[in-house]
């Protein structure tokens, strides 16, 4: 999952949130940098990595663009299913402010927070990614950032017309998916609460 789905399943816990946030920017002993807390945001993460990553219907939404991204399709998948999140979303709660109160929060840690994320946060604030990807057009701009990051990654274009083309079967993914992990971060999290963290 990307940005919004690690931010929703912080469960507004602050430290949980600096640490689900950074996780990817943070490597090896880092890790043992941070508060305890901020250590179980990012050790949570890396379950709901690992958990996306194995389940079932995510290795399904991935064939589709496999024969053209390979081991991107993972990459791809996780900034679609944050697409149809906001949008779950956004029904639910006011996303402008959970989007802005995510931002807010994350600037107020910025002393703590890997220097790579810091210098990426004001751009994510700037262009409101977080609200922003419930639109088709944000889904462009999000593929042409991993085009920007990522090595080997020559053209996004593709991707995005399979991500029109193929809209309501990422859809029913998404949804089949998004109630068992939401389940599954939930009672992890209760565990990391139930410890004492």
């Amino acid at each position: 999952m990307n940005y919004l789905a690690h931010a929703y399943l912080s469960f507004n816990n602050t430290n949980i949130l600096v640490g689900n946030m950074i996780s990817d920017y943070v490597k090896g002993k880092t890790k043992y940098n941070y508060s305890n807390t901020v250590q179980q945001g990012i050790t949570l993460h890396r379950k709901i990595d690992a958990y996306t990553d194995s389940h079932s219907i995510v290795k399904e939404a991935k064939l589709l663009l496999q024969p053209h991204y390979r081991l991107y399709s993972g990459a791809f998948v996780d900034v679609i299913f944050d697409h149809y999140l906001a949008k779950k979303i956004h029904t639910e709660i006011d996303l402008m402010a959970f989007s802005q109160h995510t931002y807010n929060t994350l600037q107020q840690q910025i002393d703590v927070v890997p220097l790579a994320f810091a210098k990426m946060l004001p751009y994510m604030q700037q262009h409101n990614w977080l609200y922003n990807y419930q639109f088709n057009w944000a889904m462009l701009k999000s593929f042409k950032g991993l085009q920007h990051r990522a090595k080997y990654l020559t053209e996004v274009e593709t991707a995005f017309q399979i991500f029109e083309n193929e809209y309501s079967v990422f859809e029913q993914c998404f949804h089949q998916f998004w109630n068992e992990l939401y389940t599954y971060t939930k009672n992890e999290f209760e565990m990391l609460d139930n410890s004492g963290v």
